[in-house]
């Protein structure tokens, strides 16, 4: 993928609406959904000294082990993505820096803050579309 190097509101929009659709696949437990937003060899890390995921399926394959939606837990999870910050590199990539809060709420609960993260991914941005090279959290518990 080659990429524009203008960060434009509509390109700005895309790799919001790209999000809102890849957050809304892994709160559903779509993860095949979710994977498919990887490059084949995409690189997911967790936080420091967690070895990370690398490989679309291997990702996928994480997500499905690690999934709690339908299991027997009855949470439902919620990502939150706020303040971005999308940047254009070098490369023909470009870094996208956000902030994200995770929420879980069991039927009849109260919202539960799971956790905050700064968050860092290198996205190629095409006609085509939107891939992620590589997504980088940061929780902020560890920092």
């Amino acid at each position: 993928m080659t990429a524009n190097k203008t960060v434009t509101t509509d390109l700005y929009l895309r790799v919001q609406q790209f999000y809102a659709r890849q957050m809304h696949a892994q709160d559903s437990g779509r993860h095949d959904d979710y994977a498919d937003t990887f490059t084949e060899d995409g690189v997911f890390a967790f936080g420091p000294g967690l070895e990370p995921a690398v490989g679309r399926e291997t990702i996928r394959a994480l997500l499905t082990d690690n999934s709690v939606v339908g299991g027997d837990d009855p949470v439902q999870v919620r990502h939150w993505f706020n303040q971005l910050v999308l940047e254009p590199r070098d490369d023909g990539a470009f870094d996208s820096r956000f902030y994200a809060l995770v929420v879980n709420t069991r039927p009849g609960g109260t919202p539960e803050f799971v956790t905050s993260a700064f968050v860092h991914d290198v996205l190629l941005i095409d006609d085509d579309g939107i891939l992620m090279r590589s997504r980088t959290l940061s929780p902020d518990h560890l920092a």
